[in-house]
């Protein structure tokens, strides 16, 4: 029809039909009603034209008149009949082409309560659907699966950017609805191996109708679910809730092995070969993003996905998670994609399918690392300890590692093995290590059969070659099982003989180099050795003393020098933190004094001797001034500020340790340190209630309090401590007395004026405390019976 006819009197003439067919109708009525809609859909197909014909129809009863002859032509059934079909079709063409990109037509099409009868004639068809789902194609006949298209049409012109629609269809839950039937229509890759739909439709040239009509549902249904989730200011909504899982993961399967060797109806070179391959892909990429975003948001969907593991009922039957690990490990591009898409087509296909996978690697991570997930993921049954997730995990980080020691450097890797795929070991180690937070799981995955710890401190995964993803997930898996390492012999036992902490020293992790990709990954290898050297000098001589033989920078060494060079807070406490525990250990009970009958064996010996070197290398200017920095800049964290000074009490205790304290509580620290964070957590991100140092005190923050001035030394922050008037939390008696012991013991072996001057400000401090709680009191008049 000509862009210049006005289409009013075609409208007019619709709307008196539909009065007629209110009261009488027959054959000839419904025909005259395909003929006048199919010539006004047609007409409405032109926008650019002289004549505004939407506008002008919509002023008009035609909404309405459209809304009556749908519902009319159904005759109470859920389903039209065949004889009303090409009615029904040309009456959802004309109400598609009405409400395109015209808001005042989609309000006018909703107040008639078009949409809502749309969506209740899609849940017909969806109900259609066998239970559970086959994985072959809903046999629909072309007459009915062009109602199903062009009903989506109408309802994706009508919501399209058009929030009123929007919200009435989200209300109707019509996204699952739509999703459910689209995914039956088209089964991704179904097309390979589909028979004929029907018997009337066996032609070459009725299936390639059918398919072109069923690859446009799956466009059209995936438009609209992405526009439902679109809200304002570019933000997004979740329309789904957890029965959509099993509707999204066949597409997956669909893209894992075996393949078709070509397809039952349609050959390669085809169009039609070619646009399916598309739509495949398509479905692929919506599902997998779909699948993240639900898992990242949805606290749901991650129990839900859990649960599923082990009770398949969850989703229907339908393995939702086992197919998605599957995906993840042997998913692969499909072989016809060499042969029919041009190289650079393939490339960027190829790329987008990675990324699918890196979504749903996601994806498990999120499950894994949801708290109440924990006791559904992890079993403690003796065949599988830990459960069919963990077994799995821990086997795909074995086989990888297997499979790059039987690879030959320079020659291609086969993709029946495990070597190269990075990703597989970043969603192992990362979901493990969401599961391995407790002492009795750490256990489990160090113990027999799974006996992990010495595969994940390989080459492979831990060198300065390791991609750095790779090492956030090895790293932060080794970080959660070396928490409970102070607790169990046989976590620690299993670390030291893998030789964790060399490992992590020799990785690369603390070069400066890493330094701006990987500040989580430096504090998780920080938390590492932090964890080790807690009350143990083996670990802590294998991280300060240089390994004989090796032209390496000692771990120490490199954490020290990343203390000093970075900008990071968490990095510079929690790297403090590492040479406090190291203090600790080594000033620990002499091992001799345990030796039956006092007799020093060569082995005690030979510990005494590192004991003593160590000792040396970490009594120097740079350790003290470290412990007065982290001192310093801990106003907010009494937890903090108590490890300095318990790690600086026991280098005084040594004649030459003392002087070096005294300088260093004196050095003015740097213009750019900032108090630490986040309160009540340590730099690291653990509880302060999990924390490995002894004392019993945590961070107080108190609204009331004041905001104390930025120290210009540690000694301004120590006379803090003791006044605890001005500071932003309240630091109780156990620190202000320790405190207290570190005068006294730095007193003990330094003199001169710096002491002078340090007593001269402390001691007026001091005598206000002697009337005070009596832990404190008692430590104040020591120090000040000391000092008379």
């Amino acid at each position: 029809m000509a862009a210049t006819v006005d289409l009013t009197p075609l409208g007019h003439k619709l709307s008196e039909v539909a009065c007629q067919i209110s009261k009488s109708e027959s054959p000839e009525a419904w025909k005259e009603v395909e003929n006048i809609a199919q010539s006004l859909a047609n007409g409405l197909r032109v926008r650019d034209g002289p004549v505004d014909n939407h506008t002008a129809l919509g002023q008009t009863p035609l909404p309405q008149a459209l809304n009556t002859l749908f519902t009319r032509a159904l005759h109470g059934s859920t389903i039209p009949a065949l004889p009303y079909i090409p009615a029904v079709f040309e009456i959802l063409r004309v109400s598609a082409n009405l409400c395109m990109d015209h808001d005042d037509n989609r309000a006018l099409l909703l107040e008639a309560g078009l949409p809502q009868a749309i969506v209740s004639l899609l849940e017909a068809y969806a109900e259609t659907i066998p239970s559970p789902p086959s994985t072959t194609p809903l046999p629909l006949t072309i007459p009915h699966l062009k109602i199903v298209r062009t009903a989506i049409g109408v309802l994706l012109n009508a919501s399209l950017n058009y929030d009123p629609v929007k919200a009435r269809l989200r209300s109707l839950d019509s996204g699952l609805t739509i999703l459910k039937l689209s995914n039956a229509i088209y089964p991704p890759a179904s097309w390979l191996t589909a028979a004929p739909s029907s018997p009337e439709e066996n032609t070459p040239e009725s299936q390639e109708e059918s398919w072109t009509i069923r690859s446009g549902v799956s466009s059209w249904a995936w438009r609209i679910i992405v526009d439902l989730k679109e809200v304002k200011d570019d933000e997004t909504i979740q329309i789904f809730n957890p029965d959509v899982l099993p509707l999204l993961t066949p597409a997956l399967t669909a893209f894992c092995p075996p393949y078709p060797s070509a397809s039952t109806l349609f050959r390669a070179d085809s169009d039609i070969f070619e646009t399916l391959l598309h739509a495949d892909f398509d479905v692929l990429e919506e599902s997998c993003t779909l699948i993240e975003s639900l898992s990242l948001d949805v606290e749901d969907v991650r129990l839900s996905l859990a649960r599923g593991l082990n009770f398949p009922a969850e989703h229907g039957g339908v393995p939702c998670l086992c197919t998605i690990l599957d995906f993840v490990e042997k998913g692969d591009y499909p072989p016809f994609w060499q042969t029919v898409f041009p190289e650079a087509d393939r490339k960027r296909r190829e790329r987008v399918f990675d990324n699918c996978k890196a979504a749903l690697i996601k994806s498990v991570v999120e499950v894994a690392g949801e708290e109440r997930n924990e006791d559904v993921l992890w079993d403690d049954s003796e065949d599988k300890p830990g459960g069919e997730f963990v077994c799995r995990m821990v086997d795909l980080i074995k086989k990888y590692v297997s499979d790059m020691d039987q690879t030959v450097p320079g020659t291609a890797v086969s993709k029946d093995t495990l070597a190269g795929r990075d990703d597989l070991v970043i969603c192992a180690s990362l979901s493990l290590g969401n599961l391995a937070r407790r002492e009795k799981n750490s256990v489990v995955l160090l113990s027999p059969p799974h006996s992990i710890a010495n595969f994940l401190t390989v080459p492979h995964l831990l060198s300065p070659s390791t991609d750095i993803k790779v090492k956030h997930g090895i790293i932060g898996l080794l970080k959660h099982l070396a928490q409970s390492c102070a607790q169990s012999t046989l976590i620690h036992d299993a670390l030291f003989k893998a030789e964790v902490v060399k490992r992590v020293s020799t990785s690369g992790v603390w070069d400066e180099k890493a330094d701006e990709m990987a500040d989580i990954v430096q504090v998780g290898a920080i938390g590492i050795v932090k964890y080790m050297c807690n009350a143990n000098v083996e670990n802590t001589f294998v991280l300060v003393l240089p390994t004989p033989g090796e032209d390496h920078p000692t771990g120490l060494s490199q954490i020290l020098a990343l203390v000093k060079r970075t900008k990071s807070t968490p990095v510079r406490s929690e790297g403090t933190r590492v040479l406090v525990n190291a203090i600790k250990s080594l000033w620990s009970n002499d091992p001799a004094a345990n030796a039956e009958n006092a007799e020093i064996t060569a082995a005690l010996a030979e510990v005494q001797r590192k004991r003593h070197e160590s000792m040396q290398i970490v009594l120097t200017p740079e350790c003290a001034f470290a412990l007065a920095s982290l001192v310093g800049r801990s106003a907010k964290y009494p937890l903090l500020v108590n490890e300095g000074v318990v790690a600086l009490s026991l280098m005084c205790t040594i004649p030459a340790g003392g002087p070096i304290a005294l300088t260093a509580i004196l050095t003015p620290l740097p213009l750019d340190t900032p108090e630490p964070p986040s309160a009540p957590q340590s730099a690291s991100g653990d509880l302060t209630s999990g924390s490995d140092v002894s004392s019993p005190v945590v961070a107080t923050p108190s609204t009331s309090r004041g905001r104390l001035l930025l120290p210009r030394s540690a000694l301004d922050m120590l006379i803090a401590v003791l006044r605890n008037v001005d500071n932003p939390v309240n630091f109780q008696v156990e620190v202000r007395a320790n405190v207290c012991a570190f005068f006294a013991q730095l007193t003990r072996h330094t003199s001169g004026p710096e002491l002078v001057r340090v007593k001269d400000r402390v001691r007026p401090v001091v005598e206000s405390l002697t009337e005070q709680e009596e832990m404190l009191a008692k430590a104040s008049k020591k120090l000040l019976d000391l000092w008379a």
